[in-house]
C-alpha cells in the first residue's frame, strides 16, 4: 500500500525555542525523523507540513518534500494535530495510508516504522498507534486537596506491590498510522478498532522540556 510519512513541524514554539530545528547531536531535531522515515521500506514519501519557511528549507535539505506551507490558522498554539493531518491529505490525496511522525520523538527506528505497518496489515486494523508500558500506575495516583490531604485517583484498591498491578500502557507519541479514507471519516487515530504497537521505553521518549532534551541527547551520545 502507498504510505505517506507526514511530519508536523510548526514554527514559533514556546517551550523550547525553535525546537524543531534546534541542533541535537549534530543535526536539527526534525532531521532525525525525516531520515528514519526515508530509510523505512514501508514509507513511499516523506512530507513536512509547516508554516515556517526556515523549517521548510531545512526539511528539504534533509530530503523531505514540502509541497505546501500550512495556513496560519492551522499553526496556532492551540491547534490540535488532526486538522493539519486532514489538510495534508487534501493536498496529497493519492495515498492509501498515512503515518504521522512527531519530530519530538527522535529515538524511533526503521524497525519501529516497518513494524507498526506490518502489525496493522497482519491484524487487518484500520489504524495503529505506538505505545509503551507505563511506569506509573493509576492505582498509585492521588489528587491533592487544598489542605494537602490525598484522595485516591481511582476507585480501585491501592496495591501495595507492583507485582499485584496489571500492566498498563500509554501513547508514546512516536507513530500514528491509519488508512486515509478511514481517518478522514473517523477524524482521529484512536477508536475501538485501533491497535497498539509496543515500543521499549528507551525509544519512547518525547521531547517537551529541556530535561527531556538533555536525556535524549545523553542516550544518543551513548548509542543507547
Amino acid at each position: 500500500m502507498s504510505v505517506l510519512g507526514l511530519i508536523l513541524a510548526r514554527g514559533g514554539l514556546k517551550g523550547i525555542a525553535s525546537k524543531n530545528i534546534k541542533n541535537l547531536c549534530g543535526k536539527p531535531l526534525i532531521a532525525w525523523s525525516i531520515e528514519i522515515a526515508q530509510n523505512a521500506d514501508s514509507v513511499e514519501k516523506v512530507v513536512v507540513s509547516t508554516d515556517d519557511e526556515e523549517i521548510a528549507e531545512i526539511a528539504q535539505k534533509y530530503g523531505a518534500e514540502v509541497p505546501f506551507l500550512r495556513p496560519a490558522e492551522l499553526a496556532q498554539d492551540d491547534t490540535p494535530s488532526m486538522p493539519p493531518v486532514l489538510h495534508a491529505l487534501e493536498q496529497l490525496p493519492k495515498f492509501e495510508m498515512i503515518l504521522l511522525l512527531q519530530p519530538t520523538s527522535p529515538l524511533r527506528t526503521t524497525t519501529d516504522i516497518d513494524g507498526i505497518f506490518k502489525m496493522c496489515q497482519e491484524r487487518k486494523a484500520p489504524a495503529a498507534v505506538s505505545i509503551c508500558e507505563s511506569s506509573k500506575h493509576p492505582n498509585w495516583m492521588f489528587s491533592c486537596g487544598n489542605d494537602g490531604t490525598l484522595s485516591p485517583f481511582t476507585d480501585n484498591p491501592i496495591a501495595m506491590r507492583r507485582q499485584d498491578l496489571d500492566k498498563i500502557y500509554t501513547l508514546n507519541g512516536s507513530l500514528y498510522l491509519a488508512k486515509t479514507d478511514w481517518i478522514q471519516d473517523n477524524r482521529s487515530f484512536l477508536s475501538p478498532e485501533t491497535v497498539g504497537y509496543l515500543m521499549p521505553p528507551e525509544r519512547s521518549l518525547d521531547i517537551d522540556t529541556m530535561f527531556e532534551w538533555s536525556l535524549v541527547e545523553f542516550l544518543m551520545s551513548k548509542n543507547l
